[in-house]
């Protein structure tokens, strides 16, 4: 793995006896034990996952809030200091060049946490679209970000720092000390669980680790790795970027319409989006049960009495159902719920139907 990225928890991991695995160029734990047990920990418990590669970019000036309304989809005018939404970023033919979340940190600054493959990608399509009194900084490498997931995260937390965790409502944030570190906890996550995301200077991030783990096992905490977060994110139809969604797919297709203002001035791909909108999807993204036995992947194709109607997008063993599901798009006239269809697994067409989303 010449050359691959590491986070400052590194070593940790192996230490703990991770598997670690190059993802996008990073490298990083699938798993300490077994994705099974570490996804159920999360659905039970809690789990804490090293998300460090994630990208940190800080868009701030006199013109931040009027650049950031011209380059994502989202109304970034809506949030008050302390909040945070979910958004994508187009091209200009309505293609998703990235998502990811948006934190209103000051009057005029804002930070955006961008998905570690498409770092450099963005970083450098938003200075390309800025315009005015306005700077963008790419904080990457400043920044560690650990997330701790699952019913019991609050109760972990709440061990370790003096804020009162409960005034922190769902896509809200606050600045206090976790572990004696300073931190931003973040009432975010993408496993669907209740849960808090922690971004700390990168050189506190091991620090931080190890409090929440110490805490964490009166609780059953596990570190968790990226095979988990798959899963987890999988049971809830949070789409992965690279998978689910690229610079080919318009939201409206992948059902991310509610990342999107139609009703804002103009943004970066809003003509093409209302066309699509106005003429109605081509392809939807759906969600299926295979019925029969296998393993859904990604590029496998999806048929109907013989006749390709779609391609799988995600595709997993669900530990929560015991069964294998995935996500794929299909002729949006195949799209309804109960439609049975076929998934060529191997050359070999196994039967699949598809079910209302998410999954749990």
């Amino acid at each position: 793995m010449a050359n691959i990225k590491k986070t400052p928890l590194n070593n940790k991991h192996k230490n703990l006896g991770a598997k670690m695995i190059d993802f996008g160029g990073w490298e990083m734990p699938v798993h300490y034990s077994s994705i099974i047990k570490e996804h159920k920990a999360v659905r039970q418990s809690a789990g804490l996952f090293d998300v460090s590669h994630m990208g940190e970019v800080k868009v701030s000036g006199k013109d931040a809030l009027a650049n950031l309304q011209k380059i994502l989809s989202n109304n970034i005018e809506k949030l008050n200091i302390g909040q945070a939404t979910y958004t994508v970023m187009c091209n200009s033919d309505g293609g998703i060049k990235d998502d990811f979340l948006v934190y209103r940190i000051a009057e005029k600054e804002y930070l955006l946490i961008v998905n570690a493959s498409n770092i450099e990608k963005d970083y450098n399509w938003i200075k390309e679209n800025l315009k005015g009194e306005v700077s963008a900084e790419n904080l990457s490498e400043d920044y560690g970000l650990l997330a701790l997931q699952g019913p019991k995260s609050e109760e972990i937390l709440e061990k370790i720092t003096d804020i009162d965790l409960s005034n922190i409502k769902y896509f809200r944030f606050a600045d206090d000390k976790v572990g004696g570190i300073k931190t931003l906890i973040s009432r975010t996550g993408y496993t669907g669980e209740k849960g808090y995301e922690l971004y700390c200077d990168s050189e506190d991030v091991e620090d931080l680790w190890n409090a929440i783990m110490d805490v964490g096992d009166d609780f059953k905490l596990k570190p968790a790795g990226l095979g988990a977060r798959n899963t987890l994110r999988l049971e809830k139809k949070l789409c992965l970027y690279g998978n689910d969604i690229d610079e080919n797919t318009n939201p409206l297709e992948a059902g991310l319409g509610f990342a999107i203002d139609l009703d804002k001035d103009d943004f970066i791909g809003k003509e093409k989006i209302l066309e699509v909108k106005n003429k109605g999807i081509d392809k939807k993204l759906i969600g299926f049960k295979l019925v029969g036995r296998g393993i859904p992947r990604h590029g496998y194709d999806i048929t109907k009495d013989e006749k390709k109607i779609g391609r799988v997008t995600s595709g997993s063993f669900s530990p929560s159902l015991d069964e294998n599901i995935g996500l794929g798009y299909v002729n949006v006239e195949e799209a309804e719920i109960g439609n049975e269809i076929d998934i060529m697994i191997r050359n070999r067409k196994v039967k699949a139907k598809i079910v209302k989303t998410p999954f749990i």
